[in-house]
C-alpha cells in the first residue's frame, strides 16, 4: 500500500491517536482548578469541596460562591492551569477561565497533610474582563 502522506500511523489507520507518545500526567492542582470552577460556576455546591480544604480556604470558598463571580456566565472554561513549587508539599497554582472573550482568573494554594492529600488553603479570584 502507498502512502500519499508522511505519517506514522499504520497503513489503513485514520483516527489521530498517537499511542506511543506518554500522557501527560496531571496534578492535584488541575483536579482542584475543576472542582473549584465547577463551584464558583454553580454547577457543584460550596460543600463538594469541605474534605479538600483547610482553614479559612472553606469561609473564602463559602463567601464567594454565593457572589457567584462566574455564575453569571453560560459555562466557563479552563483554559489553562499552572504550578509553581514553593516548598515541599505546598503547590501554588493559577488558572485562566474564559467564555468566549471575556477572561478570568483564580489562583490557590494547596499543601499536602500528614496523611498525604493534598488540600486548599488559600483562594482568590479576579473577575471577568472583556
Amino acid at each position: 500500500m502507498t502512502r500519499t502522506r508522511t505519517t506514522t500511523r499504520p497503513p489503513g489507520r485514520h483516527d489521530q491517536r498517537h499511542p506511543g507518545r506518554p500522557r501527560t500526567a496531571r496534578g492535584p492542582h488541575d483536579w482542584f482548578a475543576e472542582r473549584l470552577l465547577a463551584v464558583l460556576s454553580g454547577r457543584r455546591p460550596v460543600h463538594s469541596l469541605l474534605g479538600h480544604t483547610v482553614g479559612p480556604a472553606y469561609q473564602q470558598l463559602v463567601t464567594l460562591a454565593p457572589a457567584g463571580p462566574l455564575r453569571d456566565r453560560l459555562l466557563p472554561v479552563l483554559r489553562h492551569c499552572g504550578r509553581f513549587h514553593p516548598g515541599p508539599g505546598v503547590i501554588e497554582a493559577f488558572a485562566r477561565i474564559a467564555t468566549g472573550d471575556r477572561v478570568s482568573a483564580m489562583a490557590f494554594r494547596l499543601e499536602q497533610g500528614p496523611d498525604l492529600r493534598w488540600r486548599c488553603a488559600a483562594i482568590e479570584i479576579q473577575g471577568p474582563r472583556p
